[in-house]
């Protein structure tokens, strides 16, 4: 495998060197940037390397209103469950659709509710608060819930004995996966929680225990069409946590590379599954392909870790891998069992691929190792370019974290403004010509049309006022 990627680098390098300059110059499209926006507080967000962005070109995310954040410590649902910073403001979840951005409901007593995924056909999943104080955390309850296409929120519940829940990924037959604790003391309960948390599976109105794969608990992460679900589970020793592949009412252990941790990142329509998996001695982990049940270690690029973040429907696999040394990780790209090293842009230390669609186009974020710092794309053999120098002028946001693309080549991103603060951001590409390119930077506005709910209710959630 290092021969055989060595000499493709080699041999990719003098075919570069014998092409006309106009060969080596990469034409891409140019990007209308189109801010999310707020709901009158400073920040919007993307849940991030899940289904934000579906191939209609609907985009979910959530948003500050401008109200301060009751909870202790400015917490978020299950603590901030979703990665987003504590920025003390109230959320709100909202959709885009068609450059119009519609904020949906919390649930009835609910202060703060999240986004993490949409479907194909345009159903949400996430979280919100209801009300509800849990008497174990002393801070109010989020439950699992699902927004249907017409902008309904519905309680999905817990299991029993539970007080808490969070819907991760849904498909376009309303299926739910994600998790819920129940009434049983657990000290490894892995949402941190008094009690277990455990997979499950919503569908019809009904909530399902996927159980485990022996341990004590487990989290579904990811659904596809077909109902299949990925996640990770305790095996028998609560010490050793497997990625798991559940269809038809059946666990397996997808198995790891030696180590007693793995996790699997994303799914794909295929059943294919890819994450990473520590190696034997738990020092260092790869990534990995799960296929039909085989096992697949993806290597690395000369050093000693990487990790799978993304396959695409067409079986391309986009994540980061350290370079010889281990001192930095680039992005690569890996089919049919070759890992192909996307550089960086400008000298950066580090890079890493998070997206990538059938057509080949990756997208992720590149800069000073584990922080990043500018949104990139690769298509077309490379090399990698930095986003902000496609995107259309005007917004007055600079693009970083480039975590989704779309089969239409629609990009999810984070734009910062020039005081710090976060928007939510979809780059949408717009035509070749320059006529085009003109229209488009016409059109292009950084305030985004909103539309309330129809089922809004201002004393429960003041969606004027946010994302």
């Amino acid at each position: 495998m290092k021969n055989t990627r060595l000499t493709r680098i080699l041999a990719m390098a003098l075919f570069a060197l014998a092409l006309p300059i106009t060969m080596t110059a990469q034409k891409h499209h140019q990007y209308k940037v189109v801010d999310v926006g707020t709901l009158g507080g400073p920040n919007s967000y993307h849940s991030g390397f899940v289904q934000i962005l579906n191939n209609r070109g609907t985009f979910a995310a959530y948003a500050n209103t401008s109200a301060a954040n009751p909870n202790p410590g400015c917490s978020e649902p299950l603590g901030n469950a979703f990665g987003s910073p504590p920025d003390c403001f109230v959320e709100h979840p909202v959709v885009m659709r068609d450059g119009s951005v519609t904020a949906l409901d919390v649930l009835p007593g609910g202060v703060n509710s999240q986004t993490t995924w949409i479907s194909a056909s345009g159903l949400i999943v996430g979280s919100s608060e209801n009300g509800v104080i849990d008497p174990a955390l002393g801070v109010p309850e989020a439950r699992a819930v699902l927004w249907t296409k017409d902008g309904q929120v519905n309680d999905l519940g817990t299991l029993p004995g539970g007080n808490e829940s969070v819907a991760f990924a849904v498909n376009s037959r309303g299926q739910v996966a994600g998790f819920s604790n129940n009434d049983v003391l657990d000290p490894v309960s892995l949402a941190g929680l008094p009690t277990q948390a455990r997979s499950f599976l919503w569908q019809n109105g009904v909530m399902q225990d996927l159980g485990t794969l022996g341990g004590t608990d487990g989290v579904a992460f990811d659904i596809n069409e077909r109902g299949q679900i990925a996640g990770f589970s305790y095996t028998n020793s609560d010490a050793t946590l497997n990625p798991f592949f559940w269809q038809n009412g059946t666990m397996t252990d997808i198995g790891s590379l030696g180590g007693t941790f793995g996790i699997p990142n994303w799914l794909n329509s295929r059943g294919q599954v890819v994450g990473y998996s520590n190696l034997a001695g738990d020092a260092t982990h790869h990534g990995f392909l799960w296929d039909q049940g085989t096992l697949t270690d993806l290597g690395t690029l000369g050093g000693n870790n990487s990790e799978a973040n993304w396959i695409s429907d067409s079986g391309l696999v986009t994540g980061r891998a350290d370079v010889p040394g281990s001192l930095a990780h680039h992005g690569f790209l890996w089919r049919h069992g070759v890992m192909t090293d996307l550089g960086v842009i400008d000298g950066d230390a580090c890079s890493t691929g998070s997206g990538v669609n059938s057509r080949g186009q990756v997208v992720g974020d590149a800069g000073v190792c584990f922080v990043g710092g500018r949104a990139w794309l690769w298509e077309n053999g490379g090399p990698m370019v930095d986003l902000n120098d496609l995107a259309l002028p005007g917004s007055g946001l600079h693009l970083q974290d480039a975590t989704e693309i779309n089969e239409r080549g629609e990009i999810v991103c984070t734009g910062v403004l020039s005081n710090g603060d976060q928007h939510a951001v979809l780059l949408v590409p717009v035509g070749d010509d320059a006529s085009a390119n003109a229209e488009a930077a016409a059109t292009q506005s950084s305030v985004p049309h909103y539309v309330p709910s129809g089922a809004q209710r201002p004393s429960q959630s003041r969606w004027s006022n946010r994302h």
